[in-house]
């Protein structure tokens, strides 16, 4: 795996095969980034992932430079993973936080810009994901939700969608 651009650019990780997750692939955090580099200062954002995984695109925004990133996920050896880059890559403003994502988020007090949610497709409870953030408010008044799924899953008529990308079997569904 590699981090596509900005500060750690082209460098690659290695997750150890005991982590049970599915990362995003290159061709689709690229197509996603492609959408992101043109609507956000990544600079300013504060940033929550949510069923991080492997941290992948934790460090595509602290790459991009994004100094407040909050990655949680409820599996041991991702986490532990996952705090073993940031400190060898010395990565400043990102914290992991092991918890079950919706234990966080019924305990969460803050608020973020930008929330990105790569739950695993076969999560049972996936639909509700988008309806539990915003009545949470998690969100920022001017915040985007990003919920990857794959293509079974439709939230067209959801209030709060605006946006949907295809990239083979991975989907985006933009929410504002």
């Amino acid at each position: 795996m590699r981090v596509i651009s900005g500060k750690y650019g082209g460098r690659k990780f290695y997750p150890p095969n005991n982590i049970p997750t599915r990362p995003t692939t290159d061709f689709a955090k690229t197509g996603l980034f492609n959408i992101l580099n043109n609507q956000i200062d990544f600079v300013d954002v504060k940033f929550l992932d949510l069923f991080a995984g492997t941290g992948s695109i934790s460090y595509e925004f602290a790459s991009r430079g994004c100094a407040q990133i909050i990655a949680v996920d409820q599996d041991m050896n991702c986490s532990n993973f996952i705090k073993k880059m940031i400190l060898d890559w010395d990565i400043k403003g990102m914290q992991i936080v092991r918890s079950d994502v919706f234990q966080f988020i019924n305990h969460c007090r803050e608020s973020f810009d930008l929330i990105f949610a790569g739950p695993p497709y076969k999560l049972q409870h996936i639909r509700d994901i988008p309806d539990i953030i915003f009545e949470k408010k998690l969100l920022n008044p001017e915040g985007w939700f990003i919920l990857e799924t794959s293509p079974e899953h439709e939230f067209s008529t959801h209030p709060h969608f605006f946006h949907h990308r295809n990239y083979g079997g991975t989907h985006f569904h933009f929410f504002k």
